[in-house]
């Protein structure tokens, strides 16, 4: 599991907070919806959902047409439980798996936490891991509590007004993570309740055993 932050991180900006918020709150929307509903500008809109395609956070598709004109293109949240798919989040769980198998094999222990998970399970951890740390966030696995703690949050104080949203749209983010990874783990809240400086985000099996 990876654990290095980059700088850019899909919910830095609190305008790209807000357009997975719409998507994940009504999919197929275009970006003149998306202008209306945010007041940004439409170019601004663009380049924002380019970057989030590019993260595999939002994928498009063209409008089916059974009358004249040009189809729409529609914009979809790759957010929550029951995501759409995202080729390039197929690509990065797959990377993510990879790395975490060889880092397993080349430092057995290295994860004491992990050892009973199966390898599903430990592919999505090693999935949603990375994702979080690719937001700025040092993740710790607690596999008796099934939980991550990811405080602090790197994001708290520059979006201190929007706490709500944000973690709401993080939490959609990590379903979409663990979906796409494919396996028994699954998001199911972020507690915030005394932790002011980031939260914990509680995970849950799906089967006897994970």
């Amino acid at each position: 599991m990876s654990t290095t932050a980059l700088g850019y991180s899909a919910i830095s900006s609190y305008s790209r907070i807000e357009l997975l918020s719409l998507l994940h709150e009504r999919p197929r929307r275009t970006i003149a919806e998306l202008t209306d509903e945010t007041g940004l500008h439409a170019n601004t809109v663009r380049e924002h959902l380019q970057r989030l395609e590019a993260d595999g956070l939002v994928v498009r598709t063209t409008e089916h047409r059974t009358t004249r004109g040009r189809p729409r293109v529609l914009f979809t949240a790759v957010m929550g439980e029951e995501a759409v798919s995202s080729p390039v989040a197929r690509r990065k769980v797959r990377a993510a798996a990879d790395r975490g198998d060889l880092m397993r094999r080349l430092i057995p222990d290295a994860e004491p936490d992990t050892r009973d998970l199966a390898p599903d399970a430990l592919h999505q951890l090693d999935a949603i891991v990375e994702n979080l740390a690719e937001s700025g966030f040092e993740p710790a696995f607690d596999g008796r509590d099934l939980t991550l703690d990811v405080t602090p949050c790197p994001h708290q104080e520059a979006q201190s007004g929007h706490r709500e949203t944000l973690c709401a749209v993080h939490l959609g983010i990590m379903q979409g993570v663990l979906a796409e990874a494919g396996g028994p783990l699954r998001a199911i809240a972020v507690r915030t309740d005394g932790v002011p400086s980031g939260c914990i985000v509680q995970l849950a099996c799906s089967r006897i055993a994970c």
